[in-house]
This record gives C-alpha cells, structure tokens and sequence, in this order.
C-alpha cells in the first residue's frame, strides 16, 4: 500500500509538472529571443542615431566607422554599417542581401536568415551616397543566452516538487501502514487467544471505524467465551456430582469380586476413569483469561520427591537434574504434574523393581524446554514400542499415561518423543514470550493459593494398580 501510494503520488505529480514546465521552458526560451532581438534592436538604433550627421558628409565618414567599430567587441552582437554605395564597415561579408535593399527603402523589421540567428535592420537617412543601413546580427547562441540556465532551475524546481510529494505521500502511507498494521497485530492476539487485546483507534476516519468494530468484536467473543465457561463449570459440577455416586458404587461392587485377580483389574479400570472424568472437570475449570504457565524444573523436583519414597520402596535410584532458574513453560500446573506423574508411574509399574530411573529438565539450542523421564530398564516389548511412539500405552495397561503425557506437550505446541533400549521419554515444550507468572506466582508448590496437591505416598502405600496413571486424586464434587 505504501509504495502504491508513492507510485501513484510520483506519476500524478511527474504529469501536472510535465503539464506545467514544458509550456515554461517555451516561454523562456520565446523570452530570452524576445529580450536579445530588444537589445540589438536598441544598439542598431543608437548607431544609427550616432553615425548620421557623419555620414551627411565625405570629411565625416571615418568618424562613423570609428563609431561602428566601436561597438563590436567579443561576446558582443555583431554590428555592420553597409553603405549606400554598397562598402560594409565592420564585420560580415559584403554582400547585399535581399533584406538590405528592403531596409534601403526606409523600413526598419528583424529578419531571420535561412543560416540561422536573427538579424535587426534600421535605415540612416541622409547619407551622402544615398541610405545606409546598420545591421545587427544576433548568432544562436546569443538569441537563446540564459535559456540552459533557466531549464536547469525549473528542472530543480521539478525535481525538488517530486520529492516533496513523495515525502509528503510517505508521511501519510506511513500512518495509514501504521494504523493497518495495528489492526493486523490485534487481530493476531486475538486468533493467538488474547482476548484482551483492542486495537487503538488512529489513522483516517475509516481507520478509526475499522478500530472501533474490532475492539467490539473483541469485547462480545469475551462476553460470549464467559458465558459459555459458566455454563461449561457449571456442566462440570454437575457432572462430577451426577458421576460419584455410580463410580463408588462400582468400586464397591469391584471389592466384592471373588477373583482377586479380575478385581485388581476392574478397580484399575474404575481409577482410570475417575481421573479422565477429574481431568475433563479440571479443565472445564479453568479461568477462561488466565495464561496458563508453570515451573517446569519446581514441578519436575517436585514431582520427583513426591514418589521418591514409593521407588526407594522398591528399591531404585531415582536421579532428579533440574536448573535452579525459573523455566516456564506454557502449561497449567496441574496439567503438568499430571504428565511428570504419568511417566514416573510407567517406570515403577512396568519396571521390574530395583531399576532406577532418571527425570531431567533442560533447555535445548531452540530455547525450548525439555524434561525427559529414562530408566535401565528392557525397554518398550516389541508389540508395544510402534504404539508407545505415538504416546500410547501397551502392554495390557488403560493407555492414559503416555497419552497424558503426549497431550500434556502437544497441547502446548511441544512434541512428544521415546527412544527405546534404554527407554528415554522426551516432552519438549515451547517457552512463553514472558513468564506467566512471576516468582511468588501461583504456579509455585508453595504457593497458598496453589491447587491443592496430594500428600507424600507413604512408604506402607502399595504401588499404584499396573496400567494406570499416577497422579493427583479426584477433586471433590
């Protein structure tokens, strides 16, 4: 648009100039002829007027060819006298032309010969071998002195109108580019998800308009997103009230099974379905407005400590590498310790007890954030490992830890990955613009205003069922 409207500006102004200069260049130049023709005119005349008494009389005539020779000089318009009896004094060839019998007669006109130039004639009376004639011949270069000069100075003048116009047309396509791409960032945060954002009003009336309709746009999506997340946590609630009744009772009815074995199952199955119904809760919760973002090196430690009794339980090592800076990452808390509870709970229920494991948090070359879960132990089966790489579980389990954990990176525009022997699960997640929280945020585990997270396992706790994700319990209904 910018360099549209300078194009524009240019031809537009480059055509009235145009329109405007040649018609001047012509008239400086009819000018400058004009003015030349004036002055020779004015010298044949004084000469003239000088050189007739002299020439009334034989005796006299070297006084007017002193005279004539007098007024020649370089750069000068070229000045002859021919006499009645045909002698030229001055400068010129001695002939007599067409336009000097015409001058005999009387007549004083300008003339221009077919050689080019202009030349003036004036007759002098009262010679004594009859009319004489002063002939001032003006060369090109002389008619047109001066007229180079004057191009020049319009063609600045030009010129230096061009660029005003262009300034001119830049200044203004600057501040309608400024004010389009001030609409353009707005727009952009509110597809990013910032309902927050409005755009200033600045620019033409039109500009302005366009502003103002976008804010109100901004303002009713909010009011209808609110709406609707009222709607949705009161589904919730109602939800987890209508859903604990039969959950618990076909826990209960689990207990009573005969098998001891089809009952582990059963109550596993149960677990898992509470926690998706808890994790569908919790997110239906969540503050419309509110950016979400969390430690990830505080919630790997903490995480990390949360189990470490049920592994020294059974007998591993579990390492925790995690920097002491603050590393957000663009994830609700209890979303991401809910994906760090799933991989350390896949390690202890599929690994045979005794094989340590290892969390670390580190941030790659691309800035973003990494936490990576591995253990020594056999790896992924062969049946399982195609599945595992697409984060589900195998192995006879629900399928919810790996796929929490991948739903926990991807969600946040990260990447989920799992190597297998030995089995490293990597979440890479990407890092905010700023953090969303600063350090006494509620994001922090001790914060008192942090979601209410479960206490330490203690060590008499068995481990959790084989297959299910660990991870914090259901929240009351």
């Amino acid at each position: 648009m910018r360099r549209r409207l300078l194009l524009l500006t240019a031809a537009t102004t480059a055509l009235v100039l145009t329109a405007l200069l040649v018609p001047l260049t012509l008239l400086t130049r009819s000018h400058a002829a004009d003015r030349a023709t004036a002055e020779a005119t004015a010298r044949a005349q004084w000469v003239a007027h000088a050189i007739g008494p002299a020439l009334a009389s034989r005796k006299e005539r070297p006084t007017a060819e002193q005279t004539v020779e007098s007024v020649n000089g370089p750069g000068l318009p070229r000045t002859s006298l021919i006499l009645g009896g045909g002698a030229t004094v001055g400068p010129g060839p001695a002939e007599i032309t067409d336009a000097v019998r015409l001058a005999r007669t009387g007549r004083a006109f300008t003339y221009e010969p077919s050689s080019g130039g202009r030349q003036v004639l004036v007759p002098v009376h009262g010679a004594a071998d009859g009319t004489a004639v002063v002939q001032v011949t003006l060369t090109d270069r002389q008619l047109y002195a001066g007229t180079l000069t004057s191009w020049l100075v319009l063609a600045g003048i030009g010129v230096g109108l061009v660029l005003l116009g262009l300034l001119l047309a830049d200044r203004l396509g600057a501040r309608l580019v400024g004010a389009t791409r001030g609409l353009a960032r707005t727009a952009d945060r509110l597809a990013a998800g910032d309902l927050s954002a409005r755009a200033a009003p600045e620019g033409p009336p039109e500009l302005r308009l366009v502003a103002a309709e976008l804010n109100r746009l901004a303002a009713r999506i909010d009011d209808l997103l609110t709406a609707e997340r009222v709607t949705a946590r009161e589904n919730a609630a109602d939800l987890a009230h209508r859903l604990r009744t039969p959950v618990a009772a076909l826990r209960l009815d689990a207990e009573t099974l005969r098998d001891p074995e089809e009952a582990r199952r059963i109550a596993a199955d149960v677990v898992a379905l509470e926690r998706s119904v808890d994790d569908v809760i919790r997110k239906a919760r969540r503050p419309l407005n509110a950016a979400p973002g969390a430690d990830l090196a505080a919630v790997a430690r903490e995480r990390a400590a949360f189990w470490q009794p049920l592994a020294e339980d059974q007998g591993r090592s579990g390492d925790v590498e995690a920097p002491d800076d603050r590393l957000t990452v663009p994830v609700p808390y209890d979303e991401l310790a809910a994906g760090i509870d799933a991989l350390i709970g896949n390690v202890l229920d599929h690994t045979p007890q005794g094989t340590a494991y290892r969390v670390a948090v580190t941030t790659g070359p691309d800035g973003r954030a990494r936490l990576t879960v591995s253990d020594d132990g056999p790896g992924f089966p062969g049946s399982c490992a195609r599945s595992a790489a697409r984060g589900a579980s195998g192995g006879g389990s629900t399928g919810l830890g790996l796929d929490i954990a991948r739903r926990t990176a991807e969600d946040a525009g990260g990447s989920f990955a799992v190597e297998h022997r030995p089995t490293r699960v990597t979440l890479t997640f990407p890092r905010p613009a700023r953090p969303q929280d600063g350090p006494d945020g509620p994001d922090r585990p001790d914060h008192p205003n942090h979601p209410a997270r479960p206490d330490r396992p203690d060590r008499r706790d068995p481990p959790p069922p084989a297959g299910t994700r660990p991870g914090p319990p259901a929240p009351s209904g």
